[in-house]
C-alpha cells in the first residue's frame, strides 16, 4: 500500500465556501521547523488522539507533510484490537522503516504499543521512540528526544481536558468528538477493557467546550464517538442511556444548523426516551451504529452480551416504526467458538427477515486475554471464511433492495468533492451515510453546485453497488 499521511484533507483546509472550477483551494503551511508525517490506523477514537498530537506539534512550530520522502519525523498511531490490526500496524511500520529518507525518526504510539510493544521491538529494534496510548501529550518530548526511548505509563487511554491543541484532519465540514474512553462491558471476544482500561466519561463541560470549538471552526457535522455512547456517565451515576440523553439535550441547546451523528450504541442502551429525543430534533441524524454481533440466544449468552434475539428484534421494529427514515449499521461475528451450522443459519435468516442498511461482517478472532480465548470448540479458519462470504452475499442483496427504495426520492446531501473515478462526477453523503465507512451519493449532474462541504437537494435516480446516484436540484440555505 502506498504510504500517505492523514494530513491530505487537513492540508486543503476547506474554507467556508470552497471554490470549484480549477480555483486554488489549498493552504500552504509556513510554520518552520522540521516536517511531520502522521499515519493513523484503527478507529476514529485513534484519529482524535492523532489530531491532538498533531495540534501539539503544530503549535510547537513543526511543519506537516503528506509525503513520506519529505518527512523528518514519522508518527504512526497503531491499532492493537485484533490480530489483523496488529499485522497491519507492523506492515505499516515496516514500509515506513524501509522507505523513509535517511535520518528520519520513527515514533510509534497507540494501542499496539500499550499491549504488544514487545512485538514491535522484536521486528524493529531501532525504532526511535515508543509512546503509550494514554500518553498522547508526551508526543513533543518523544520527537525531541536525542536518544532512543519510550514512555509507556499505566494510562491506557486519553481524554482531552482543558485547553489542549487539536488540529482537525478531516474535511472541515465534519469532525469526531470523543465523549468517553475505556469500557465497562465484558464481552467474551473483546480485549478493549484490557487495552483501553475502564470506562472514563469526559465531563459535560468539556464536551460542550469542544463542541463549540468545532462549530466555531465551521464544522457542520459532529460525530459523537466512544466504545459505547450509551455508557457515558455510568461512572458518574447515570443509568442506561440517561447520560447520553443528557449530553444530547445539552448540545441541542446550542444554536445553529448542524448534524449530530451517533456511532457505537449497543442495542440494550436504545431506550424509548432516546428514540423520542432523536425524533424531536432533526439535527440528530436518523442514524445508529448498533453492534449486534449475533442473534442466536445461546451464542449471545456465550458472548456475554446483555441482550437477546427477542430484544434485538423489538428494538429494530421500534426504531423502524418511530423513525421510518432511520439508517441502521451493525456488526456481526461469524465463527464464534461453538457456533453450529444451525446457529449460523439462524443469523443468515435474520439478515433476510430483518433488513439492516449496513452490516460489517467479521470472522471471530481468538484474542489472548479475552474470555473466549480458552473456550472449547474453536471454529476452523476455513469455516469462518466460508460463513463470512455466505453472509456477505446475502447482505449485498438486502442492501440492493433497500437502496432501490430511495430511487425517485430527493435527499439532503453534503457534497464532499470530486469522485475519484471521474472529474465529471461529484461525491457526497446524505444523513444516513457516515463518512469513511458507508456508501456515498454519486452526483452525475452537478449543475448548481458551487462549493464543497455544503448541502444540496439531490434527486436519486439509480443505484450502483452500495452507492446511490443522483442529480442536484437546489442548494440548501445554511443557517449557522
Amino acid at each position: 500500500m502506498p504510504i500517505q499521511g492523514i494530513l491530505l484533507s487537513m492540508l486543503k483546509m476547506y474554507p467556508e465556501e470552497t471554490p470549484l472550477k480549477g480555483e486554488e483551494s489549498s493552504t500552504t503551511f509556513r510554520i518552520g521547523g522540521n516536517k511531520l508525517l502522521f499515519i493513523s490506523l484503527g478507529c476514529p477514537r485513534n484519529r482524535v488522539d492523532t489530531e491532538v498530537m498533531l495540534g501539539i506539534l503544530l503549535k510547537a512550530g513543526y511543519e506537516p507533510t503528506d509525503a513520506l520522502e519529505e518527512a523528518d519525523y514519522i508518527i504512526i498511531n497503531t491499532c492493537g484490537f485484533l490480530e489483523t490490526a496488529r499485522e497491519e500496524s507492523l506492515a505499516t511500520i515496516g514500509e515506513v522503516h524501509d522507505e523513509r529518507k535517511e535520518g528520519a525518526k520513527i515514533i510509534v504510539t497507540g494501542c499496539m504499543v500499550q499491549t504488544h510493544n514487545h512485538e514491535i521491538k522484536k521486528h524493529f529494534p531501532d525504532i526511535d521512540y515508543l509512546l503509550g496510548s494514554g500518553d498522547v501529550e508526551g508526543i513533543l518530548r518523544a520527537i525531541q528526544s536525542k536518544t532512543q526511548g519510550s514512555a509507556i505509563t499505566s494510562a491506557r487511554s486519553y481524554l482531552e481536558a482543558g485547553e489542549v491543541p487539536r488540529q482537525i484532519s478531516t474535511p472541515s465540514h465534519y469532525a469526531y468528538l470523543k465523549i468517553a474512553e475505556g469500557c465497562k462491558k465484558r464481552c467474551a471476544y473483546c480485549v478493549i477493557p484490557q487495552i483501553k482500561g475502564p470506562l472514563r466519561s469526559k465531563s459535560l463541560e468539556q464536551i460542550v467546550k469542544e463542541f463549540r470549538t468545532l462549530r466555531a471552526q465551521g464544522v457542520h457535522e459532529i460525530i459523537l464517538i466512544a466504545q459505547d455512547l450509551g455508557d457515558w456517565g455510568k461512572d458518574q451515576g447515570y443509568k442506561r442511556s440517561d447520560g447520553l440523553i443528557k449530553v444530547l439535550e445539552t448540545l441541542l441547546k446550542e444554536e445553529g444548523d448542524f448534524w449530530l451523528r451517533l456511532l457505537y450504541l449497543y442495542p440494550d442502551e436504545i431506550t424509548h426516551s432516546l428514540i423520542k429525543l432523536m425524533k424531536s430534533d432533526p439535527r440528530i441524524c436518523p442514524y445508529l451504529d448498533m453492534p449486534i454481533q449475533h442473534v442466536n440466544n445461546r451464542v449471545l449468552k456465550s458472548m456475554h452480551r446483555a441482550t437477546s434475539r427477542e430484544a434485538i428484534v423489538q428494538t429494530l421494529e421500534l426504531l423502524r416504526l418511530e423513525i421510518p427514515e432511520v439508517t441502521i449499521r451493525t456488526s456481526l461475528i461469524v465463527g464464534f467458538p461453538g457456533e453450529t451450522e444451525k446457529e449460523f443459519e439462524e443469523l443468515v435468516t435474520f439478515v433476510k427477515e430483518h433488513p439492516i442498511d449496513n452490516v460489517g461482517i467479521f470472522q471471530y478472532s481468538q484474542e489472548e486475554g479475552s474470555h473466549a480465548w480458552a473456550l472449547p470448540d474453536q471454529i476452523p479458519d476455513e469455516v469462518k471464511v466460508k460463513r463470512q462470504k455466505r453472509l456477505a452475499k446475502v447482505q449485498k442483496k438486502v442492501v440492493q433492495q433497500l437502496l432501490k427504495k430511495k430511487i425517485g426520492k430527493t435527499l439532503e446531501v453534503v457534497i464532499e468533492g470530486y469522485h475519484p473515478d471521474s472529474p465529471y462526477l461529484l461525491r457526497g453523503r446524505h444523513r444516513g451515510q457516515c463518512p469513511e465507512i458507508d456508501g456515498e451519493v454519486i452526483i452525475n449532474d452537478p449543475t448548481g453546485v458551487d462549493a464543497f462541504g455544503k448541502r444540496y437537494q439531490v434527486k436519486i435516480t439509480d443505484v450502483i453497488d452500495y452507492d446511490l446516484v443522483g442529480s442536484t436540484c437546489s442548494k440548501i440555505i445554511d443557517h449557522r
